[in-house]
């Protein structure tokens, strides 16, 4: 049995909060390089530049890559032969997502309430989502996640009749609905199967998934392939001025699912689809 003092855990959220905020995920950087020498037009090549740019400034000059530095989410991997020593888990998550807001200077958007909008004035609560897994290490992963790209998510309970088309028809259609409302280009994050619930955190999961790497199985790996291509087809582009590049990756997550249902989530991330990980 392993013990933790769960000041480490307060110390390491803290830590990634202001890291993933200000780093991109290399993988995705470089994809937005690779994208940004397929514009030909002028005005895409440029806006592409300027991502690029944002993102060379914000290393300079140590600050966020984006003003809307989102609500904290943290997925967490817990070894079943790790105890926790200190005081509870789930507090010494929101006291990191405390300090790495306050102290790294990062905008708070989280509000106590849905309706009454008051701002909890650090970005707590964090959304947790915790798994046991075997063995003694604990692998934390933070992902801010801003709302002009949240906003424009969806979930639709199919039918089993529906087909892949359907299921690539319903993204694509997402994806042109959400136009330059997410900051394009977009990072999309599909969860298929599951229940309601299951397929909506599926599809954030999708989201941390690196940019360079395709689905496991080559059946949903094609349809990646697949809905990547008819999402650059829009033409909405960088920033929605038209281009070539409205999309940099779809990542999809299936899971098995009940004989009725056939649930599919959309989760759209923007340019800046941010997250960080450590193992303790």
């Amino acid at each position: 049995m392993r013990e933790i003092d769960v000041s480490i855990i307060e110390q390491a959220v803290r830590d990634l909060c202001i890291s993933a905020n200000k780093h991109l995920p290399k993988e995705l950087e470089e994809r937005i390089g690779y994208c940004a020498g397929c514009e030909c037009a002028d005005l895409p090549a440029s806006i592409m530049k300027s991502l690029q740019d944002n993102i060379d400034a914000a290393k300079e000059l140590d600050i966020p890559i984006c003003q809307d530095t989102g609500m904290a989410v943290v997925f967490v991997e817990i070894g079943q032969d790790i105890h926790f020593t200190g005081g509870g888990f789930e507090a010494a998550v929101n006291r990191g997502v405390s300090r790495g807001y306050t102290e790294g200077y990062l905008r708070c958007s989280v509000v106590k309430d849905p309706l009454r909008r008051v701002n909890t004035g650090d970005n707590t609560p964090a959304v947790i989502h915790t798994r046991i897994v075997d063995g003694e290490k604990i692998k934390i992963t933070v992902a801010p996640k801003g709302f002009g790209s949240e906003n424009m998510s969806c979930l639709k309970m199919f039918t089993p009749s529906a087909t892949r088309g359907d299921i690539i028809n319903f993204v694509v259609d997402a994806a042109r609905i959400a136009g330059s409302n997410p900051c394009p280009p977009m990072v999309l994050g599909i969860g298929i199967g599951g229940t309601f619930e299951q397929c909506a955190l599926l599809a954030k999961i999708a989201l941390c998934r690196s940019v360079s790497k395709k689905n496991d199985d080559e059946y949903y790996a094609s349809m990646e392939a697949e809905i990547l291509e008819k999402v650059n087809a829009l033409g909405i582009g960088p920033q929605g001025f038209g281009g070539k590049t409205t999309a940099l990756a779809v990542a999809i997550e299936a899971r098995p699912t009940h004989i009725a249902g056939l649930p599919v989530a959309v989760n759209v991330g923007c340019h800046v689809t941010r997250h960080e990980e450590k193992i303790i």
